[in-house]
Order: C-alpha cells, then structure tokens, then sequence
C-alpha cells in the first residue's frame, strides 16, 4: 500500500434506499464545510459499472461525462466536487470496477501475481485499497464516494474495500457516513424511519456500521423519530443528521453546517473544531434568493430531455446569472424540433442563445438554425465545442453560399470544413489517432492552451492572451478556410500555440457572438465564476433591456 500521511484521515459516503439521493451533492458539501474551517479536503468517486469509463455512455443514460485537465473522463460528480471546493479533480480521483478490473488483468497477464489464482478477494479489493490511498499528500481529509446503492451486487467488492482498509488503518482514522431517505407519508402526517433502518442492517451485514447517518427528509426530524433511528441503527443520536429538502443547491453546505455535520466528523476524529466561515456561501445564497432581475436564454442542444446531460452547463450559466446578480432562466430546446419556419416563435423571448457541445448528426440542423437566427438578429450567441463548429458551418452555408459545407463527423463527401484529427501535441508528444479505433479516451481531452488574437473580443473577457482550457473532442475547425471565414465576418481569433488548430471564432460585427472548440464550464464554479459565462449573461441582461 502507498505510504500514508498518518494525519490523513478517510471518510467513506455511502448510500442506501433508493438511488439519486445526491451523493456527490452531499460529498461536495460536505468537504466545503470542512474547508471552512481550515481544513485540507480531496474527493475521490468509486462507480461500480464495469464501463472503463463513462465517455462511451449514452448522455441520456448517465447524463454529463467531466473532464479534468489532465484528461480523465470521469462521473459528473466531480464537477460537484470542484465547484464547491475549488479542488481540481486528477485521474487518480475517479476509477470504475471496468479500470479496477483492467488493471488486476493486465497484471494477471504480467505475472505479477506469481501464479495465485485471481480473486475478488484479496487482488481486486487489494487494488480498490491501492485507488483509494493513493497519490495523496497532506491532506485532512480524503471523501471517497462510492457509487450505487446499497445491496448492488457490482458494489460489493467496494464495501469489502473500504471494510478492509477501516480495520487496516484504524477506525480512529477512518469515518463511514451513510445517506439514506426518511419518506413522508401525507396521509400519515409522519416520516417513516424502516427503509432506512433496513438499509443500515443491509450495510452491517458487510461488516460496516456508520457513524454518520445522513437523512434526506422533506421536514426537520422529529426528535423521536431521531431517537428511533439511532436506537434500532445503533448510533449516537446527534450524529443522526437531517438533509433538509433546500431551494437550491448552494445553500445545502450551509443546512449541513446548521444542522451540524462538520462538528460530528471533528467530534468523531477528536480533533478541536475552528470557527467556521461561511460567508461565501451566504452572500451567493443571499444573491439567489433576491436577484435584481431576470433573464431568459436558450440553451439548443439534443440530451434537453435529460438536463443531467448539461449539468456543469447549467451551474455555469447559473454563476453568470450570480456575478451579475442575475437569475437566469434557462429556455431548454430540442434541437431537432427547431426550424427556419418555427425559429421565431421559440426564440422571439429570449435574450441570448447558446449551443452546446454533442456528437453526431440528430439535431444538428436545429444548431445551426440557432446560430443563423442569432447571427441575424443580434442575439448574444455562445456556441460551445461541436457549438462552435456549427457557427462555421452556418457562415459558410449562409454567408458565402457554399452549401455543402459540413464536418467528415456527418458526411464524408462534403465541403470538409471540419474534419477529423490524426494528429496533435500533447506536452511536447505527438497524439495519433485514426478513424476506426476505439471510441472511449481517442479524443483531445484535458487541459490545452490556447493563444488569443490580441485585441479580440474574447482576449478582453479573459484579460490574456493565453489561455489554457479542457477540451473533448475528434474534430476540428481546418484552419485552411481562416480567410474564408473572415470574408463572411467570422474571425478566428484564438488557436492552439501553433497556430494549426482553431479554438475560439467570433463576430466584430455582432453584439457577442463567440464560438469556442473547449468546455469553459467544466471549469466555473459559484465563487469563481467562468468570464466568458459572466460576460455572455451580462451581453444577455443588456439585450433584454432593448426590447
């Protein structure tokens, strides 16, 4: 096992009932209030799916892929984890059982196992304990989420794991939380404590008894229902900690430190709790709650009928809307239903428009409809990675009349205005790819820098003119059609430090109008809100105002 700092200490976040009770929500919470007080936090996420990772899964059926800058596509709640704590996620923050098991293979095959027959127990819970202690420094605390619900038989193997690891190291240094759901029954008039006295039986049964429990209620817990739940689940009964229902999302760190879990995990390690400082959070709870006004934008893309598929897209543009004490309404619009003929009826009441990132051709028509209708009539528009691509397509359609223009993505026969990339730097290496290889982990992925065209529009919103970015994407603006473009009023005004590979497009000629081939909101959080999120609200808010 890697050598450990001896103050590190290990919370495990499990849970039980019912799946999406916002584990990552509550792993992300948790560690800001453990900020707040002084404290150094990590957050790790263990998923049980035999996927490698969750780049080749279907966004309707898991929703957003996040990308850390070095290039992992993880679980998007690691986006949670960095929006409230400000810690950038690392590859060696998110393995799945398809990683775990790759890993206990290829070593199999190596012979690093001696010739002993390969078991659950002890080689893939050996290599769990190995993910979960490793690569770690100074840190406090280390909040190691693991995925799924309670009695999943793929999440066995990481209760085992992390059973072990408590004995290993000692419960005096290792902390297990349990969240679970107190249904309310209305015609009862009472929540009802079985389901989760169920599930922490099911967790025993693994050999893990929490110390923590975290309950999802609709309504404050009345005092015997808390003595009930501690009695049956053998707890203490302050650490039996309710998960207030709240109206938004940033105000859940500031329930949890009311109700007082920072103070059970310092009551449980025995170690002095410093004063907490929440302030952060209350001034943006504070501005959610009384916003000077409101804007509405469209966001058209083709996952809107699962907004999880935009979940750092969301937040950001909520962060926009928080910088200029704005709330933002978002206006979710399929892209497949948008026309020329029905362009102005769904986009008439809007005061920006923003096309985000998604691969192949369902609903590409609808994108670039979205850019042509804003392109003309003035509309602040932000196309985002396959966004931005569309934005060169519909200028060189539109503008300069050459109609086949497409991406080799769509069509192989096209007017290649966007093809395919083979090749690319990647801290001083060459990347190569090809067509027909594997889907998950070929594309540009993680953090890239970019130079921007001094005096640009988009150079300004920054303040530099190097940039570095998180990018997920197989195609790529040819930067062949760059004075093409510029005839038709769409400058490039941003490229890789090579000049070979566009990254950001805009209009001179339009109120804010910027495409941009990289994920800015991977990277915004509440507190430090993205520039070019802040700017395009702020473009929104100005134009809303004309009308």
């Amino acid at each position: 096992m890697s050598e450990l700092n001896p103050k590190t200490k290990f919370i495990f976040i499990t849970g039980g009932v019912v799946s999406s009770l916002g584990k990552g929500l509550a792993s992300a919470s948790l560690a800001s209030i453990l900020q707040s007080r002084g404290f150094k936090v990590r957050l790790r996420k263990l998923d049980p799916y035999l996927n490698v990772d969750p780049g080749t899964m279907s966004p309707f059926q898991h929703g957003e892929v996040f990308v850390t800058d070095d290039g992992t596509e993880a679980d998007l709640d690691l986006g949670h984890y960095e929006r409230f704590s400000g810690v950038s996620a690392r590859k060696s923050d998110s393995t799945t059982t398809g990683k775990i098991y790759q890993r206990v293979i290829d070593r199999e095959r190596h012979g690093d196992y001696l010739g002993a027959t390969i078991q659950v127990i002890p080689h893939v819970t050996n290599e769990i304990k190995e993910f979960i202690v490793s690569d770690l420094s100074d840190e406090d605390f280390v909040l190691c989420e693991i995925g799924g619900t309670v009695g999943d038989i793929e999440g066995q193997p990481y209760l085992e794991a992390i059973r072990q690891l408590a004995y290993e190291l000692g419960r005096e240094r290792t902390m297990f939380v349990h969240l679970t759901l107190l249904p309310y029954i209305p015609t009862a008039g009472e929540l009802k404590t079985k389901p989760t006295q169920h599930s922490v039986k099911k967790l025993q049964e693994y050999g893990i008894q929490p110390d923590v429990l975290l309950c999802r209620s609709q309504i404050a817990i009345p005092e015997n229902e808390r003595r009930k739940i501690a009695l049956f689940c053998n707890i203490r009964e302050d650490n039996v900690i309710a998960a207030l229902d709240v109206s938004n999302i940033y105000q859940v760190p500031l329930s949890y430190s009311k109700e007082g879990m920072d103070k059970a995990v310092c009551r449980y390690f025995n170690i002095p709790t410093p004063d907490a400082d929440l302030s952060k959070w209350e001034k943006i709870v504070e501005t959610v709650k009384a916003p000077e006004g409101e804007v509405r934008i469209a966001v058209v893309g083709k996952y809107v009928k699962l907004l999880e598929a935009y979940k750092s897209l969301h937040e950001a543009l909520n962060h926009g809307g928080i910088a200029n004490k704005y709330k933002v309404k978002i206006k979710w619009i399929d892209s497949e239903t948008l026309t020329k003929e029905n362009s102005d009826e769904l986009l008439s009441d809007v005061s920006g428009i923003l096309v985000p990132g998604g691969f192949g051709a369902r609903g590409t028509e609808g994108k670039i409809e979205a850019v042509r209708y804003a392109r003309e009539n003035k509309v602040p528009f932000f196309g985002i990675c396959f966004g931005m691509q569309m934005a060169v397509i519909e200028t060189m359609r539109n503008v300069l009349g050459i109609k086949n223009a497409n991406t080799t993505e769509l069509d192989e026969n096209c007017e290649a205005v966007i093809g395919l990339m083979t090749e690319w730097d990647k801290d001083g290496a060459k990347q190569y790819r090809h067509k027909d290889g594997d889907l998950g982990g070929t594309m540009r992925l993680g953090a890239y820098d970019s130079v921007l065209k001094d005096g640009s529009k988009i150079s300004q919103i920054y303040g530099s003119t190097n940039i570095s970015e998180r990018h997920r994407h197989r195609y790529e603006v040819n930067i062949k059609y760059k004075s093409q473009l510029a005839q038709g009023g769409l400058i490039i005004s941003g490229t890789s430090p090579d000049g070979k590979l566009p990254e950001t497009v805009e209009r001179p000629d339009h109120p804010w109008f910027i495409g941009v081939q990289y994920h800015p909101e991977l990277k915004s959080k509440p507190f430090d809100p993205h520039p070019l999120f802040v700017d395009f609200v702020k473009a929104s808010i100005e134009k809303s105002r004309l009308v």
